[in-house]
C-alpha cells in the first residue's frame, strides 16, 4: 500500500443540517472557522444545506424546492424571445410598408400628369 495516500488532519467535527437543525458527529479533514458547543465540548462545526434527515428521499415527504421549475423559466424566456422576435419583425414590415407608400408618392408626383 502506498505511504501518505490519505490526507493528514482527521478531527472530529459536527456537520448541521440547516432545514431541520440535525447534528452528526464524525471525523473529517474538512476546514472550518465556527464551532458549536456539543454535550459540554467544543467542535468545529461545518454547516450542510440538506443531509439524509431532510432529503425526500430518505424521508419519504414530497417538497417543492422550486415555486417554478428550471424547464419552466426556460419556456417562458424562449416566448419572451420569440416575441420580441415577432415584434421587431412586425415593425420592420411596417417600416417597409411604409418606404415603399412613400416612395411610390414621390414616384407619382415626378410624373407628368396625364391628359
Amino acid at each position: 500500500m502506498k505511504k501518505d495516500l490519505h490526507p493528514k488532519g482527521y478531527r472530529t467535527v459536527v456537520f448541521q443540517d440547516l432545514n431541520n437543525q440535525q447534528t452528526y458527529l464524525t471525523k473529517s479533514t474538512v476546514a472550518t472557522e465556527e464551532t458549536i458547543k456539543l454535550d459540554g465540548v467544543d467542535y468545529p462545526l461545518v454547516k450542510v444545506h440538506i443531509s439524509s434527515s431532510s432529503h425526500p428521499f430518505f424521508t419519504g415527504e414530497e417538497r417543492v424546492l422550486d415555486i417554478e421549475g428550471r424547464v419552466d423559466k426556460f419556456k417562458a424566456r424562449a416566448e419572451a424571445a420569440q416575441a420580441a422576435k415577432d415584434a421587431r419583425i412586425a415593425a420592420a414590415k411596417k417600416q417597409k410598408t411604409r418606404a415603399e407608400a412613400k416612395a411610390a408618392k414621390a414616384a407619382d408626383s415626378h410624373e407628368p400628369a396625364a391628359e
